[in-house]
Protein backbone atom coordinates (compact mmCIF):
# COMPACT_ATOMS: atom_id res chain seq x y z
CA UNK A 1 0.00 0.00 0.00
CA UNK A 2 1.03 3.52 -0.86
CA UNK A 3 2.06 5.72 2.27
CA UNK A 4 0.83 9.34 1.85
CA UNK A 5 3.36 11.96 3.29
CA UNK A 6 2.98 15.70 3.98
CA UNK A 7 5.38 17.86 1.76
CA UNK A 8 9.21 17.62 3.23
CA UNK A 9 12.38 19.34 1.86
CA UNK A 10 13.84 15.63 2.18
CA UNK A 11 12.05 14.07 -1.12
CA UNK A 12 12.37 10.67 -1.75
CA UNK A 13 14.52 9.10 -4.40
CA UNK A 14 11.60 6.85 -5.11
CA UNK A 15 8.69 6.19 -7.57
CA UNK A 16 5.40 7.88 -6.46
CA UNK A 17 2.76 10.57 -7.14
CA UNK A 18 2.70 14.02 -6.27
CA UNK A 19 -0.37 16.41 -5.86
CA UNK A 20 0.36 20.11 -7.14
CA UNK A 21 -2.19 22.81 -4.90
CA UNK A 22 -3.02 26.53 -5.43
CA UNK A 23 -3.32 28.81 -2.84
CA UNK A 24 -7.13 27.75 -1.96
CA UNK A 25 -5.58 24.04 -1.87
CA UNK A 26 -7.25 23.04 -5.46
CA UNK A 27 -5.40 19.86 -6.60
CA UNK A 28 -4.42 21.62 -9.92
CA UNK A 29 -1.61 19.09 -11.19
CA UNK A 30 -0.81 15.55 -10.35
CA UNK A 31 1.99 13.78 -12.04
CA UNK A 32 4.11 10.22 -11.19
CA UNK A 33 7.52 9.99 -11.34
CA UNK A 34 10.50 6.92 -10.78
CA UNK A 35 12.33 9.53 -8.88
CA UNK A 36 10.11 12.06 -6.84
CA UNK A 37 13.21 13.77 -5.72
CA UNK A 38 14.43 14.48 -9.02
CA UNK A 39 10.97 15.03 -10.76
CA UNK A 40 9.64 17.12 -8.40
CA UNK A 41 13.35 19.39 -8.20
CA UNK A 42 12.69 19.88 -12.14
CA UNK A 43 9.86 22.29 -11.72
CA UNK A 44 11.87 24.81 -9.53
CA UNK A 45 14.56 25.19 -12.27
CA UNK A 46 12.48 28.16 -14.51
CA UNK A 47 15.53 28.04 -17.30
CA UNK A 48 13.93 24.71 -18.57
CA UNK A 49 10.19 25.22 -18.23
CA UNK A 50 7.81 25.00 -21.28
CA UNK A 51 5.16 27.26 -21.01
CA UNK A 52 2.33 25.23 -19.69
CA UNK A 53 4.74 24.96 -16.40
CA UNK A 54 5.49 28.05 -16.09
CA UNK A 55 1.90 29.35 -15.86
CA UNK A 56 0.62 26.72 -13.70
CA UNK A 57 3.83 27.38 -11.27
CA UNK A 58 2.22 31.11 -10.63
CA UNK A 59 -0.59 29.06 -9.20
CA UNK A 60 1.42 26.74 -6.81
CA UNK A 61 0.95 26.87 -3.43
CA UNK A 62 1.68 23.74 -1.49
CA UNK A 63 2.34 20.31 -2.70
CA UNK A 64 2.43 16.36 -1.33
CA UNK A 65 3.10 13.33 -2.87
CA UNK A 66 2.55 9.43 -2.15
CA UNK A 67 5.30 7.34 -2.39
CA UNK A 68 4.94 3.90 -4.45
CA UNK A 69 6.53 0.54 -4.22
CA UNK A 70 6.68 0.54 -8.18
CA UNK A 71 6.55 2.94 -11.39
CA UNK A 72 3.64 1.21 -12.63
CA UNK A 73 1.91 1.18 -9.31
CA UNK A 74 2.51 5.14 -9.48
CA UNK A 75 1.00 4.94 -13.21
CA UNK A 76 -2.28 3.52 -11.79
CA UNK A 77 -2.75 6.14 -8.99
CA UNK A 78 -2.13 8.92 -11.01
CA UNK A 79 -4.67 8.25 -13.27
CA UNK A 80 -6.84 7.44 -10.55
CA UNK A 81 -5.89 10.77 -8.74
CA UNK A 82 -6.46 12.98 -12.39
CA UNK A 83 -10.32 11.10 -12.61
CA UNK A 84 -10.79 12.18 -9.00
CA UNK A 85 -9.66 16.05 -9.24
CA UNK A 86 -9.61 16.69 -12.65
CA UNK A 87 -6.66 19.08 -12.51
CA UNK A 88 -6.94 22.11 -14.63
CA UNK A 89 -3.00 21.65 -16.05
CA UNK A 90 -3.18 17.89 -16.61
CA UNK A 91 -4.97 16.49 -20.13
CA UNK A 92 -8.38 14.94 -18.94
CA UNK A 93 -10.70 12.98 -20.73
CA UNK A 94 -13.83 14.19 -20.90
CA UNK A 95 -16.57 11.44 -21.16
CA UNK A 96 -19.73 12.86 -20.30
CA UNK A 97 -22.01 11.87 -23.29
CA UNK A 98 -23.51 9.07 -21.56
CA UNK A 99 -23.51 6.41 -24.38
CA UNK A 100 -25.32 3.11 -23.68
CA UNK A 101 -23.71 0.03 -22.16
CA UNK A 102 -24.72 -3.65 -21.44
CA UNK A 103 -23.90 -4.37 -17.73
CA UNK A 104 -23.24 -7.86 -16.03
CA UNK A 105 -23.77 -7.06 -12.39
CA UNK A 106 -21.66 -8.37 -9.69
CA UNK A 107 -24.14 -10.35 -7.79
CA UNK A 108 -24.40 -13.82 -6.91
CA UNK A 109 -26.95 -14.75 -9.97
CA UNK A 110 -25.79 -11.76 -11.87
CA UNK A 111 -28.40 -9.47 -14.30
CA UNK A 112 -28.16 -7.49 -17.37
CA UNK A 113 -28.78 -4.25 -17.27
CA UNK A 114 -29.21 -1.37 -19.48
CA UNK A 115 -26.85 1.80 -18.51
CA UNK A 116 -25.35 4.92 -19.03
CA UNK A 117 -22.84 5.08 -16.24
CA UNK A 118 -19.65 2.99 -15.78
CA UNK A 119 -18.63 2.27 -12.02
CA UNK A 120 -15.83 0.47 -10.69
CA UNK A 121 -18.72 -2.14 -8.55
CA UNK A 122 -17.26 -5.14 -9.69
CA UNK A 123 -19.68 -5.60 -12.59
CA UNK A 124 -18.63 -6.37 -16.45
CA UNK A 125 -19.63 -3.67 -18.85
CA UNK A 126 -20.07 -4.04 -22.83
CA UNK A 127 -20.23 -0.97 -25.10
CA UNK A 128 -20.50 2.30 -25.81
CA UNK A 129 -23.08 1.53 -28.27
CA UNK A 130 -25.02 4.45 -30.42
CA UNK A 131 -28.54 2.78 -30.83
CA UNK A 132 -30.79 2.83 -27.25
CA UNK A 133 -33.34 0.58 -28.97
CA UNK A 134 -30.56 -2.07 -30.30
CA UNK A 135 -28.82 -2.36 -26.57
CA UNK A 136 -32.45 -3.49 -25.26
CA UNK A 137 -33.69 -5.30 -28.11
CA UNK A 138 -30.24 -7.45 -27.58
CA UNK A 139 -30.33 -7.62 -23.62
CA UNK A 140 -34.57 -9.13 -23.89
CA UNK A 141 -32.50 -11.13 -27.04
CA UNK A 142 -29.84 -12.70 -24.63
CA UNK A 143 -31.92 -12.87 -21.26
CA UNK A 144 -34.55 -14.48 -23.08
CA UNK A 145 -31.98 -17.14 -25.14
CA UNK A 146 -30.28 -18.07 -21.73
CA UNK A 147 -32.86 -17.32 -19.37
CA UNK A 148 -31.30 -15.21 -17.15
CA UNK A 149 -33.43 -13.03 -14.11
CA UNK A 150 -34.59 -10.16 -14.38
CA UNK A 151 -36.15 -9.53 -11.17
CA UNK A 152 -34.51 -6.90 -8.80
CA UNK A 153 -35.61 -9.67 -5.84
CA UNK A 154 -35.80 -12.90 -5.64
CA UNK A 155 -38.54 -13.32 -4.35
CA UNK A 156 -40.35 -16.29 -5.89
CA UNK A 157 -40.79 -17.25 -9.21
CA UNK A 158 -42.30 -14.86 -11.47
CA UNK A 159 -43.88 -14.55 -14.91
CA UNK A 160 -40.86 -15.15 -16.88
CA UNK A 161 -40.03 -18.51 -15.63
CA UNK A 162 -43.66 -19.76 -15.68
CA UNK A 163 -43.64 -18.86 -19.82
CA UNK A 164 -40.07 -20.22 -19.85
CA UNK A 165 -37.86 -17.14 -20.12
CA UNK A 166 -36.31 -17.23 -16.58
CA UNK A 167 -34.14 -20.50 -14.73
CA UNK A 168 -35.90 -19.00 -11.83
CA UNK A 169 -32.73 -18.94 -9.35
CA UNK A 170 -35.25 -17.28 -6.52
CA UNK A 171 -36.18 -20.84 -6.54
CA UNK A 172 -33.47 -23.13 -6.35
CA UNK A 173 -34.20 -24.16 -9.90
CA UNK A 174 -30.59 -23.96 -10.98
CA UNK A 175 -27.86 -24.22 -8.84
CA UNK A 176 -24.94 -21.51 -8.41
CA UNK A 177 -22.46 -23.17 -10.36
CA UNK A 178 -24.62 -23.86 -13.14
CA UNK A 179 -25.87 -20.36 -13.83
CA UNK A 180 -22.50 -19.13 -13.15
CA UNK A 181 -21.45 -21.51 -16.20
CA UNK A 182 -24.82 -19.50 -18.38
CA UNK A 183 -23.38 -16.28 -17.12
CA UNK A 184 -19.54 -17.39 -18.82
CA UNK A 185 -21.65 -18.25 -22.25
CA UNK A 186 -23.53 -14.73 -21.70
CA UNK A 187 -19.75 -12.64 -21.54
CA UNK A 188 -18.80 -15.24 -25.03
CA UNK A 189 -21.98 -13.85 -26.75
CA UNK A 190 -20.91 -9.92 -25.86
CA UNK A 191 -17.60 -10.52 -26.32
CA UNK A 192 -18.45 -11.64 -30.16
CA UNK A 193 -17.39 -15.38 -29.60
CA UNK A 194 -20.18 -16.89 -30.95
CA UNK A 195 -18.69 -19.77 -32.79
CA UNK A 196 -17.06 -20.76 -28.91
CA UNK A 197 -20.81 -21.02 -27.19
CA UNK A 198 -21.88 -22.80 -30.38
CA UNK A 199 -19.27 -25.23 -29.78
CA UNK A 200 -19.73 -25.43 -26.22
CA UNK A 201 -23.52 -25.95 -26.72
CA UNK A 202 -23.08 -28.61 -28.82
CA UNK A 203 -21.16 -30.70 -26.89
CA UNK A 204 -23.59 -30.04 -24.27
CA UNK A 205 -26.93 -30.47 -26.41
CA UNK A 206 -25.05 -34.12 -27.92
CA UNK A 207 -24.64 -35.12 -24.14
CA UNK A 208 -28.13 -34.37 -23.42
CA UNK A 209 -29.49 -36.80 -26.31
CA UNK A 210 -26.93 -39.44 -24.99
CA UNK A 211 -28.70 -39.30 -21.47
CA UNK A 212 -32.20 -39.05 -23.70
CA UNK A 213 -32.83 -35.62 -21.91
CA UNK A 214 -34.24 -34.23 -25.80
CA UNK A 215 -36.41 -31.25 -24.15
CA UNK A 216 -32.56 -29.99 -23.17
CA UNK A 217 -31.64 -31.17 -26.21
CA UNK A 218 -34.44 -29.50 -27.86
CA UNK A 219 -33.73 -26.22 -26.18
CA UNK A 220 -30.20 -26.11 -26.70
CA UNK A 221 -30.51 -26.67 -30.14
CA UNK A 222 -33.14 -23.58 -30.81
CA UNK A 223 -30.16 -21.18 -28.91
CA UNK A 224 -27.70 -22.76 -31.28
CA UNK A 225 -30.25 -21.86 -33.91
CA UNK A 226 -30.99 -18.10 -33.08
CA UNK A 227 -27.04 -17.63 -32.44
CA UNK A 228 -26.31 -18.72 -36.23
CA UNK A 229 -29.18 -16.10 -37.56
CA UNK A 230 -27.85 -13.35 -35.74
CA UNK A 231 -24.27 -13.93 -37.07
CA UNK A 232 -25.63 -13.79 -40.46
CA UNK A 233 -27.17 -10.70 -39.84
CA UNK A 234 -23.75 -9.43 -38.76
CA UNK A 235 -23.13 -6.03 -41.02
CA UNK A 236 -19.45 -5.56 -40.67
CA UNK A 237 -16.80 -8.47 -40.44
CA UNK A 238 -13.11 -8.95 -41.48
CA UNK A 239 -11.35 -12.56 -41.98
CA UNK A 240 -9.07 -13.68 -38.66
CA UNK A 241 -10.09 -14.28 -35.18
CA UNK A 242 -9.26 -10.55 -34.60
CA UNK A 243 -9.17 -9.20 -30.89
CA UNK A 244 -8.39 -5.30 -30.85
CA UNK A 245 -8.98 -1.64 -30.44
CA UNK A 246 -8.24 0.93 -32.78
CA UNK A 247 -7.19 4.62 -31.26
CA UNK A 248 -6.62 7.60 -32.96
CA UNK A 249 -6.37 11.00 -31.85
CA UNK A 250 -6.93 13.83 -33.97
CA UNK A 251 -5.07 17.11 -31.96
CA UNK A 252 -5.56 21.46 -33.29
CA UNK A 253 -4.79 23.81 -30.23
CA UNK A 254 -7.05 23.73 -27.64
CA UNK A 255 -8.88 20.12 -29.37
CA UNK A 256 -8.17 17.12 -28.97
CA UNK A 257 -10.75 14.44 -30.28
CA UNK A 258 -9.71 10.61 -29.73
CA UNK A 259 -12.00 7.96 -31.59
CA UNK A 260 -11.87 3.70 -30.32
CA UNK A 261 -12.98 1.28 -32.45
CA UNK A 262 -13.53 -2.06 -30.36
CA UNK A 263 -13.14 -5.17 -32.74
CA UNK A 264 -13.86 -8.61 -31.54
CA UNK A 265 -13.95 -11.75 -33.17
CA UNK A 266 -13.10 -9.92 -36.61
CA UNK A 267 -16.60 -7.56 -35.94
CA UNK A 268 -16.37 -4.31 -34.99
CA UNK A 269 -18.93 -4.04 -31.38
CA UNK A 270 -18.41 -0.83 -30.92
CA UNK A 271 -17.08 2.69 -31.30
CA UNK A 272 -16.73 5.64 -29.36
CA UNK A 273 -15.31 9.05 -29.45
CA UNK A 274 -13.75 11.23 -26.56
CA UNK A 275 -12.70 14.48 -25.98
CA UNK A 276 -10.00 15.91 -24.00
CA UNK A 277 -9.05 18.67 -22.65
CA UNK A 278 -6.10 20.73 -20.76
CA UNK A 279 -3.70 20.00 -24.22
CA UNK A 280 -2.50 22.92 -25.18
CA UNK A 281 1.43 22.98 -25.56
CA UNK A 282 1.15 19.32 -24.78
CA UNK A 283 3.09 17.02 -27.57
CA UNK A 284 0.96 14.11 -29.31
CA UNK A 285 2.71 11.53 -27.69
CA UNK A 286 2.10 12.38 -24.48
CA UNK A 287 -1.75 13.32 -24.97
CA UNK A 288 -2.42 9.63 -26.23
CA UNK A 289 -0.23 8.39 -23.14
CA UNK A 290 -2.56 10.53 -20.70
CA UNK A 291 -5.83 9.22 -23.16
CA UNK A 292 -4.97 5.00 -22.87
CA UNK A 293 -3.86 5.87 -19.48
CA UNK A 294 -7.55 7.37 -18.41
CA UNK A 295 -9.96 5.13 -20.80
CA UNK A 296 -8.22 2.07 -19.39
CA UNK A 297 -7.88 2.43 -15.99
CA UNK A 298 -12.11 2.35 -15.69
CA UNK A 299 -14.15 -1.23 -16.04
CA UNK A 300 -13.39 -2.10 -19.56
CA UNK A 301 -12.73 -4.88 -21.76
CA UNK A 302 -8.93 -5.10 -22.36
CA UNK A 303 -8.17 -6.56 -25.88
CA UNK A 304 -4.91 -8.39 -26.93
CA UNK A 305 -3.72 -5.46 -29.38
CA UNK A 306 -3.98 -2.05 -29.28
CA UNK A 307 -3.34 -0.32 -32.83
CA UNK A 308 -2.31 3.15 -32.74
CA UNK A 309 -1.49 5.63 -34.97
CA UNK A 310 1.96 6.44 -33.47
CA UNK A 311 3.80 5.32 -30.07
CA UNK A 312 2.85 7.10 -27.09
CA UNK A 313 5.22 8.33 -24.23
CA UNK A 314 5.86 5.48 -21.59
CA UNK A 315 4.72 2.85 -24.34
CA UNK A 316 6.37 -0.34 -22.63
CA UNK A 317 5.06 0.64 -18.87
CA UNK A 318 1.12 1.13 -20.57
CA UNK A 319 1.83 -2.07 -22.52
CA UNK A 320 3.27 -3.98 -19.29
CA UNK A 321 0.16 -2.06 -16.91
CA UNK A 322 -2.53 -3.08 -19.64
CA UNK A 323 -0.87 -7.26 -19.80
CA UNK A 324 -1.01 -7.08 -15.97
CA UNK A 325 -4.70 -5.36 -15.70
CA UNK A 326 -5.99 -8.54 -18.78
CA UNK A 327 -4.38 -11.23 -16.86
CA UNK A 328 -2.55 -11.76 -20.46
CA UNK A 329 0.34 -10.36 -23.06
CA UNK A 330 -1.12 -7.57 -24.56
CA UNK A 331 0.63 -5.60 -27.50
CA UNK A 332 0.84 -2.10 -28.79
CA UNK A 333 1.40 -2.10 -32.25
CA UNK A 334 1.57 1.13 -35.08
CA UNK A 335 0.81 -0.95 -38.12
CA UNK A 336 2.56 0.39 -41.53
CA UNK A 337 0.14 -1.57 -43.85
CA UNK A 338 -2.65 -3.95 -44.13
CA UNK A 339 -6.06 -4.01 -42.49
CA UNK A 340 -4.92 -3.05 -39.61
CA UNK A 341 -3.14 0.30 -40.98
CA UNK A 342 -6.57 0.90 -42.64
CA UNK A 343 -8.51 0.74 -39.68
CA UNK A 344 -6.04 3.43 -38.06
CA UNK A 345 -6.59 5.87 -40.61
CA UNK A 346 -10.41 5.26 -40.83
CA UNK A 347 -10.50 6.14 -37.35
CA UNK A 348 -7.99 8.97 -37.56
CA UNK A 349 -10.28 10.35 -40.45
CA UNK A 350 -13.50 10.31 -37.79
CA UNK A 351 -11.45 11.87 -35.26
CA UNK A 352 -10.84 14.79 -37.41
CA UNK A 353 -14.21 15.01 -38.98
CA UNK A 354 -15.82 14.76 -35.19
CA UNK A 355 -13.24 17.44 -33.81
CA UNK A 356 -14.03 19.96 -36.97
CA UNK A 357 -17.65 19.32 -35.90
CA UNK A 358 -16.77 20.40 -32.03
CA UNK A 359 -14.82 23.47 -33.45
CA UNK A 360 -17.42 24.56 -35.46
CA UNK A 361 -20.21 24.30 -32.97
CA UNK A 362 -17.47 26.44 -30.33
CA UNK A 363 -17.65 28.94 -33.09
CA UNK A 364 -21.33 29.03 -33.31
CA UNK A 365 -22.09 29.54 -29.71
CA UNK A 366 -19.23 32.19 -29.51
CA UNK A 367 -21.14 34.11 -32.56
CA UNK A 368 -24.73 33.77 -31.12
CA UNK A 369 -23.33 35.35 -27.84
CA UNK A 370 -22.11 38.03 -30.19
CA UNK A 371 -25.08 38.34 -32.97
CA UNK A 372 -27.89 37.86 -30.09
CA UNK A 373 -26.70 40.06 -27.54
CA UNK A 374 -27.20 38.20 -24.62
CA UNK A 375 -25.23 37.89 -21.30
CA UNK A 376 -23.75 34.34 -21.77
CA UNK A 377 -22.60 31.69 -23.94
CA UNK A 378 -26.05 30.02 -24.92
CA UNK A 379 -24.43 26.11 -24.40
CA UNK A 380 -28.19 25.58 -23.04
CA UNK A 381 -31.20 25.70 -25.32
CA UNK A 382 -34.54 25.09 -25.06
CA UNK A 383 -36.87 25.83 -28.21
CA UNK A 384 -40.97 25.42 -28.90
CA UNK A 385 -43.24 24.71 -31.30
CA UNK A 386 -47.02 23.99 -32.00
CA UNK A 387 -48.60 21.85 -34.77
CA UNK A 388 -52.40 21.59 -35.27
CA UNK A 389 -54.78 21.46 -38.38
CA UNK A 390 -57.11 24.39 -37.80
CA UNK A 391 -57.15 24.46 -34.57
CA UNK A 392 -57.65 20.89 -34.18
CA UNK A 393 -55.39 18.19 -32.17
CA UNK A 394 -53.05 21.11 -31.18
CA UNK A 395 -50.27 19.74 -29.91
CA UNK A 396 -46.83 21.21 -28.65
CA UNK A 397 -42.84 20.46 -28.79
CA UNK A 398 -39.73 21.57 -26.28
CA UNK A 399 -36.64 20.36 -27.79
CA UNK A 400 -33.54 20.75 -25.99
CA UNK A 401 -29.56 21.25 -26.87
CA UNK A 402 -26.78 21.57 -24.84
CA UNK A 403 -23.23 22.67 -26.00
CA UNK A 404 -24.99 22.88 -29.71
CA UNK A 405 -26.14 18.82 -29.35
CA UNK A 406 -29.63 17.36 -28.78
CA UNK A 407 -30.36 16.28 -25.42
CA UNK A 408 -32.97 13.94 -26.26
CA UNK A 409 -33.75 12.51 -22.97
CA UNK A 410 -34.39 16.23 -22.06
CA UNK A 411 -37.18 16.79 -24.79
CA UNK A 412 -41.09 17.36 -24.04
CA UNK A 413 -44.10 16.92 -25.82
CA UNK A 414 -47.48 18.52 -24.86
CA UNK A 415 -51.59 17.80 -25.56
CA UNK A 416 -52.71 21.27 -25.93
CA UNK A 417 -56.05 22.44 -24.15
CA UNK A 418 -56.21 25.62 -26.56
CA UNK A 419 -59.01 25.37 -29.57
CA UNK A 420 -59.12 27.50 -32.54
CA UNK A 421 -56.55 28.09 -35.06
CA UNK A 422 -54.81 30.50 -32.41
CA UNK A 423 -51.06 29.38 -32.70
CA UNK A 424 -50.15 32.90 -30.12
CA UNK A 425 -52.59 31.35 -27.18
CA UNK A 426 -51.16 27.71 -28.40
CA UNK A 427 -47.56 29.19 -27.95
CA UNK A 428 -48.79 30.77 -24.72
CA UNK A 429 -49.69 27.72 -23.08
CA UNK A 430 -46.97 25.50 -24.04
CA UNK A 431 -44.38 27.85 -22.75
CA UNK A 432 -46.41 28.13 -19.31
CA UNK A 433 -46.74 24.59 -18.59
CA UNK A 434 -43.31 24.46 -19.13
CA UNK A 435 -41.88 26.97 -17.05
CA UNK A 436 -44.45 27.17 -14.41
CA UNK A 437 -42.78 23.55 -13.87
CA UNK A 438 -39.74 24.55 -14.14
CA UNK A 439 -40.37 27.59 -11.62
CA UNK A 440 -41.96 24.69 -9.30
CA UNK A 441 -39.01 22.26 -9.18
CA UNK A 442 -36.56 24.91 -8.93
CA UNK A 443 -34.59 23.92 -12.11
CA UNK A 444 -31.71 25.08 -13.93
CA UNK A 445 -32.86 27.99 -16.66
CA UNK A 446 -31.84 28.31 -20.22
CA UNK A 447 -29.58 30.03 -21.61
CA UNK A 448 -31.44 30.92 -24.68
CA UNK A 449 -35.13 30.07 -25.43
CA UNK A 450 -36.01 30.22 -29.17
CA UNK A 451 -39.63 29.94 -30.50
CA UNK A 452 -41.04 28.92 -33.92
CA UNK A 453 -41.98 32.04 -35.63
CA UNK A 454 -41.69 35.91 -35.50
CA UNK A 455 -41.93 38.99 -33.41
CA UNK A 456 -45.39 38.08 -31.65
CA UNK A 457 -44.50 34.80 -30.64
CA UNK A 458 -41.49 36.61 -28.99
CA UNK A 459 -44.07 39.06 -27.64
CA UNK A 460 -46.20 36.10 -26.30
CA UNK A 461 -42.71 34.18 -24.84
CA UNK A 462 -41.39 37.61 -22.75
CA UNK A 463 -45.16 37.98 -21.65
CA UNK A 464 -45.32 34.53 -19.96
CA UNK A 465 -41.67 35.21 -18.81
CA UNK A 466 -42.63 38.24 -16.77
CA UNK A 467 -45.82 36.62 -15.56
CA UNK A 468 -43.32 34.30 -13.92
CA UNK A 469 -40.85 36.69 -12.63
CA UNK A 470 -38.37 34.48 -14.94
CA UNK A 471 -35.54 36.48 -16.69
CA UNK A 472 -34.20 34.73 -20.02
CA UNK A 473 -33.27 35.67 -23.30
CA UNK A 474 -35.56 34.97 -25.97
CA UNK A 475 -35.86 34.62 -29.45
CA UNK A 476 -37.65 33.74 -32.70
CA UNK A 477 -36.48 32.39 -35.61
CA UNK A 478 -39.29 32.82 -38.71
CA UNK A 479 -39.42 29.94 -41.75
CA UNK A 480 -38.69 31.31 -45.37
CA UNK A 481 -36.13 34.62 -45.01
CA UNK A 482 -34.87 33.15 -41.62
CA UNK A 483 -34.99 36.32 -39.86
CA UNK A 484 -34.24 36.36 -36.26
CA UNK A 485 -35.93 38.57 -33.85
CA UNK A 486 -34.85 39.96 -30.65
CA UNK A 487 -36.41 41.88 -28.61
CA UNK A 488 -34.05 44.78 -28.15
CA UNK A 489 -34.38 46.15 -31.59
CA UNK A 490 -37.52 46.30 -33.73
CA UNK A 491 -35.46 45.01 -36.92
CA UNK A 492 -34.18 41.34 -37.71
CA UNK A 493 -31.19 40.50 -37.25
CA UNK A 494 -30.32 38.71 -40.77
CA UNK A 495 -27.41 35.98 -40.92
CA UNK A 496 -25.03 35.18 -43.98
CA UNK A 497 -26.36 32.10 -44.94
CA UNK A 498 -22.75 30.45 -44.47
CA UNK A 499 -23.15 31.34 -41.13
CA UNK A 500 -22.49 28.64 -38.29
CA UNK A 501 -24.28 30.25 -36.15
CA UNK A 502 -27.71 30.32 -38.32
CA UNK A 503 -26.91 26.77 -39.22
CA UNK A 504 -27.02 26.26 -35.08
CA UNK A 505 -30.45 28.29 -34.71
CA UNK A 506 -32.02 26.73 -37.56
CA UNK A 507 -30.77 22.81 -36.64
CA UNK A 508 -32.25 23.94 -32.98
CA UNK A 509 -35.79 25.55 -34.93
CA UNK A 510 -36.11 22.19 -36.96
CA UNK A 511 -35.96 19.71 -34.37
CA UNK A 512 -38.73 21.10 -32.67
CA UNK A 513 -40.32 21.66 -35.86
CA UNK A 514 -40.14 17.92 -36.44
CA UNK A 515 -40.82 16.64 -32.94
CA UNK A 516 -44.21 18.58 -32.58
CA UNK A 517 -45.38 17.28 -36.06
CA UNK A 518 -44.39 13.57 -35.42
CA UNK A 519 -46.16 13.95 -32.03
CA UNK A 520 -49.26 15.54 -34.17
CA UNK A 521 -48.88 13.00 -36.74
CA UNK A 522 -49.06 10.41 -33.65
CA UNK A 523 -52.44 12.33 -32.27
CA UNK A 524 -54.46 12.00 -36.18
CA UNK A 525 -53.21 8.75 -36.52
CA UNK A 526 -54.88 7.73 -32.80
CA UNK A 527 -57.83 9.41 -34.45
CA UNK A 528 -58.12 7.48 -37.39
CA UNK A 529 -57.31 4.38 -35.76
CA UNK A 530 -60.28 5.28 -33.19
CA UNK A 531 -63.18 6.19 -34.67
CA UNK A 532 -67.03 5.94 -34.44
CA UNK A 533 -66.66 6.21 -38.76
CA UNK A 534 -65.55 3.14 -38.58
CA UNK A 535 -68.90 2.27 -37.85
CA UNK A 536 -70.51 3.86 -40.71
CA UNK A 537 -70.73 1.56 -43.97
CA UNK A 538 -69.16 3.34 -47.10
CA UNK A 539 -66.47 5.13 -45.05
CA UNK A 540 -63.34 3.59 -45.74
CA UNK A 541 -59.63 4.61 -44.44
CA UNK A 542 -59.51 7.18 -47.09
CA UNK A 543 -62.64 8.81 -46.70
CA UNK A 544 -62.50 8.82 -42.72
CA UNK A 545 -58.82 10.85 -43.67
CA UNK A 546 -60.25 13.13 -46.13
CA UNK A 547 -63.30 13.68 -43.76
CA UNK A 548 -60.94 14.05 -40.84
CA UNK A 549 -58.72 16.68 -42.52
CA UNK A 550 -61.51 18.54 -43.82
CA UNK A 551 -63.35 18.92 -40.23
CA UNK A 552 -60.19 18.35 -37.61
CA UNK A 553 -62.04 15.91 -35.61
CA UNK A 554 -65.39 14.04 -35.23
CA UNK A 555 -66.79 16.67 -33.50
CA UNK A 556 -66.80 18.80 -36.04
CA UNK A 557 -67.86 16.03 -38.36
CA UNK A 558 -70.94 15.56 -35.80
CA UNK A 559 -71.67 19.19 -36.09
CA UNK A 560 -71.68 18.88 -40.25
CA UNK A 561 -74.95 19.04 -42.45
CA UNK A 562 -75.64 17.06 -44.96
CA UNK A 563 -74.05 20.00 -47.53
CA UNK A 564 -71.60 20.21 -45.50
CA UNK A 565 -70.28 16.61 -45.18
CA UNK A 566 -71.25 16.15 -49.33
CA UNK A 567 -67.76 19.13 -49.59
CA UNK A 568 -65.82 16.75 -48.81
CA UNK A 569 -64.15 14.01 -52.25
CA UNK A 570 -66.00 11.45 -52.39
CA UNK A 571 -68.72 11.30 -50.03
CA UNK A 572 -71.87 11.55 -51.90
CA UNK A 573 -75.49 12.71 -51.44
CA UNK A 574 -76.41 9.21 -49.59
CA UNK A 575 -73.17 8.53 -48.00
CA UNK A 576 -73.63 11.96 -46.32
CA UNK A 577 -76.89 11.00 -45.25
CA UNK A 578 -75.66 7.43 -43.77
CA UNK A 579 -72.90 9.66 -41.85
CA UNK A 580 -75.09 12.37 -40.63
CA UNK A 581 -77.57 9.74 -39.32
CA UNK A 582 -75.39 7.69 -37.71
CA UNK A 583 -74.22 10.70 -35.66
CA UNK A 584 -76.87 12.22 -34.87
CA UNK A 585 -79.23 9.14 -34.76
CA UNK A 586 -82.18 11.04 -34.66
CA UNK A 587 -85.18 11.94 -37.54
CA UNK A 588 -84.37 15.21 -39.09
CA UNK A 589 -85.13 16.23 -42.31
CA UNK A 590 -82.26 16.07 -45.10
CA UNK A 591 -81.17 18.90 -47.67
Amino acid sequence: MPVKFRVSDDLPDKPGVYLMRDIENKVIYVGKALSLKKRVKSYFNSSKQPIKTKTMMKHFQGFEYIITDTEKEALILESNLIKKYRPRYNVRLKDDKRYPYIKITNEGYPRILFTRTLRDDGGVYYGPFTDVKAVKKTIKFVESLFKIRDCKKMDGPCLNFQINLCSAPCEGKITRKSYSEIVDKVNLFFEGKYREIMEMLDDIMKEASLNHEYEKAAVIRDQIDSIKDLMEKQKVSFTGGLDQDIVAISINGKIACAVVFSIREGKIMGKDDFFLSGVENRGANKILAAFLKQYYSGPRIIPAEIFLEYEPDESKLIADWLADKRGDRLNLNIPKKGTEYRLVQMAARNAESIKNQKKNLINALFELKKYLQIPTIPRHIEAFDVSNISGKLAVGSLVVFENGLPKKNHYRKYRLKKTGPDDYAMMEEVLKRRYMRLSREQGIYPDLVLVDGGRGQVNVALKVLKDLNMDMPVIGLAKGFEHIFIPQISSPIILRPESEALHLLQRVRDEAHRFAITYHKKIRSNEVDRSELDEIKGVGKKRKMRLLRHFGDLNEIRKASVAELREVKGINRNLAISIYKHLRMDDQRFN
